[in-house]
């Protein structure tokens, strides 16, 4: 485990991933997120860019920011596709699809599924997904985007060994807590980042969600603020779930 890896809350469900040799990764990054950290708003570099599903609170801001950064866009085929008619630059001529694996950035990034909708305009654009970023030596990271728990978090445990989950927690528009401690079981006990909460209609907190669980799981759920870095070395138990 290589300790420079890190993940940085960006508010709603926005993450910036940064890598080894430098590089970054944003997943759904959302510019007019009241909770965008200010800091944040005029980045550096943008190496790609993975959104999970059309709604505006993931996929706004991405063909801005992957037109003015040169940065790929990664997404499920048919939101690839309403992306780039947006002005994003294309990760993949057609997408990808749930199962499917690509590298980016020299990360493994394979799409799972999500149990949610996806639409921009009033019209359905392809569905919601999830994605599974895995370096290879152990260090693996499940990023659920906006979903509900569902059965087959089991195959993700199975299949990819995450050991860390960011998992949505706010409820409303995703799982709330008492699922997201369902979701925590399926998914082999990672420790958890929760993200999309914090809004005045988002009733879920992390605090909900320790209480949820086991009392001696409780130190598995970061608490992280947007705008806060955690290191994958820092977070990850030494032995997974």
């Amino acid at each position: 485990m290589t300790t420079g890896r890190a993940l940085t809350w960006l508010g709603s469900a926005g993450l910036r991933i940064d890598l080894d040799d430098g590089r970054r990764i944003y997943v759904d990054p959302w510019l007019d997120s009241p909770a965008f950290p200010e800091g944040e708003r005029d980045p550096e570099r943008i190496d790609a860019i993975l959104v999970t599903h059309a709604h505006i609170d993931h996929a706004a801001s991405a063909p801005l920011l992957s037109a003015r950064y040169g940065a790929p866009v990664y997404a499920q085929t048919e939101v690839s596709s309403w992306l780039t008619s947006q002005g994003a630059f294309p990760g993949l001529p057609l997408g990808m699809n749930k199962g499917g694996t690509v590298e980016v950035c020299g990360v493994e990034v394979t799409m799972v599924h999500a149990e949610h909708t996806s639409s921009a305009d009033g019209h359905s654009i392809g569905t919601a997904c999830g994605f599974v970023l895995d370096w290879g030596d152990g260090d693996c990271v499940y990023i659920a985007g906006d979903t509900d728990v569902f059965s087959d978090m089991r195959l993700i445990a199975e299949i990819y060994r995450p050991r860390l989950a960011v998992l949505p927690v706010g409820g409303l528009m995703t799982m709330g807590p008492r699922q997201a401690a369902a979701a925590f079981e399926l998914l082999g006990r990672p420790d958890v980042l929760p993200y999309h909460w914090g809004s005045a209609v988002l009733p879920g907190t992390p605090d909900l969600l320790r209480e949820a669980l086991r009392p001696e799981d409780a130190d598995r759920i970061l608490s992280v603020a947007p705008g806060d870095r955690v290191r994958l070395a820092d977070v990850i138990h030494p032995e997974g779930g």
